[in-house]
């Protein structure tokens, strides 16, 4: 079903919802929608739309906060398994074909502040971050129904992209002022860009791309959240939420168990994916925070593999009454993985929306959209 800005931002503050929200954020990994093909799968499957997601339309307000321009991306050599080529960092990365979306990045270019000073008028703020008339058009949408999102770059995820993870673990002790100069200036532009939007528009969600953690923890600690990001994200957070923004979404794939405190601390108030192979468990979290916290995500996709008793264990825990109180966006903790039977995923939306109270097939106009943010 397709949900209203206003109606979503309903469902977040409720306590008692009169409708619950279930969908996908991510959609299939590469390489499903030829196993299902086989297992006979109409299109309506194949593009998720016969299985009724709730989705609410969703647009950015229009402006750059993160990396303007950059070095053109180009293709440097392709085989039948991958391609090698180099991005808008200036990294040679390298794309697995049929198995991944994302290349691997093989080299950084930054080390130091000299090779940092050659990439950060890259990040600086300029008047071409702000396009009045996309900012008047994305007013225009959220008067229609659209829920405008604005993004900030990562405290976590820029450095890491500009160094990987292992020199940006040494440099937060042999090279803070590193650090500092990088997030410093992730926040002078952020913060320069935000006042210009929110002369126009007030987003409805302020979000943040991180991925900073793995299975076995996060790869920064409370104190260096605490040290080197809080600065970011509060001063970025406390800018839109006088204006009325209500909602500071972060997206960090791993286990966050460590660093929740230190997250909501920064004014993070909305969670996802939430993957339980990774330690995570949102009925957990909800009775540690009550709702002073959302989620989205939280269902383990992995589940969806084990047969249908699995199943039914995994929703009716997940989807118990705790979480139903408003506040949660019920859906898989990321991609649908390959080796997910097409019977079992028809299953687990059938029994999903049996438990949430939701019709077997919406009336009115159903679809599919990401619901990343």
């Amino acid at each position: 079903m397709k949900w209203t800005r206003e109606q979503y931002l309903l469902l977040m503050s409720e306590r008692k919802p009169r409708r619950q929200m279930f969908c996908e954020l991510f959609g299939p990994l590469v390489g499903l929608e030829g196993e299902w093909l086989k297992q006979g799968a109409v299109p309506g499957e194949l593009d998720l739309t016969d299985f009724c997601s709730d989705y609410v339309p969703v647009a950015t307000a229009g402006a750059i906060t993160g990396m303007m321009g950059g070095f053109e991306e180009t293709v440097l050599s392709e085989t039948d398994e991958y391609i090698m080529s180099r991005d808008n960092f200036g990294r040679t990365a390298k794309l697995i074909k049929n198995a991944a979306t994302i290349p691997l990045p093989m080299d950084f270019p930054v080390t130091d502040m000299k090779s940092w000073l050659s990439l950060k008028p890259f990040f600086e703020y300029s008047e071409e971050r702000v396009d009045a008339l996309s900012l008047r058009r994305a007013a225009e949408s959220q008067r229609n129904g659209v829920f405008i999102c604005e993004w900030i770059p990562g405290g976590y995820d820029i450095p890491r992209e500009l160094m990987g993870e292992e020199a940006l673990s040494y440099a937060l002790y042999d090279q803070p002022e590193l650090i500092d100069d990088i997030i410093g200036t992730l926040t002078d532009t952020s913060v320069r860009v935000l006042e210009a939007v929110c002369k126009i528009l007030t987003p409805d969600c302020l979000c943040v791309h991180e991925d900073m953690a793995g299975k076995s923890g996060p790869l920064f600690g409370p104190k260096h959240i605490e040290r080197f990001v809080k600065p970011h994200y509060e001063q970025c957070w406390d800018l839109v939420k006088k204006k009325g923004t209500s909602l500071f979404s972060i997206d960090s794939d791993g286990n966050i168990n460590a660093i929740t405190d230190a997250l909501a601390g920064c004014g993070i108030n909305v969670f996802y994916p939430m993957e339980p192979a990774a330690g995570m468990d949102m009925v957990r979290l909800r009775e540690k925070y009550g709702r002073g916290i959302y989620f989205k995500g939280g269902i383990d996709k992995h589940v969806i593999r084990q047969g249908r008793g699995q199943i039914k264990k995994e929703l009716e825990y997940k989807l118990c009454p705790l979480m139903r109180e408003g506040g949660c966006v019920f859906a898989l903790d990321h991609r649908i993985p390959n080796g997910t039977p097409l019977a079992d995923y028809r299953y687990y939306v059938d029994a999903a929306r049996d438990i949430l109270g939701l019709p077997e097939k919406e009336n009115d106009e159903k679809g599919w959209s990401r619901m990343a943010f």
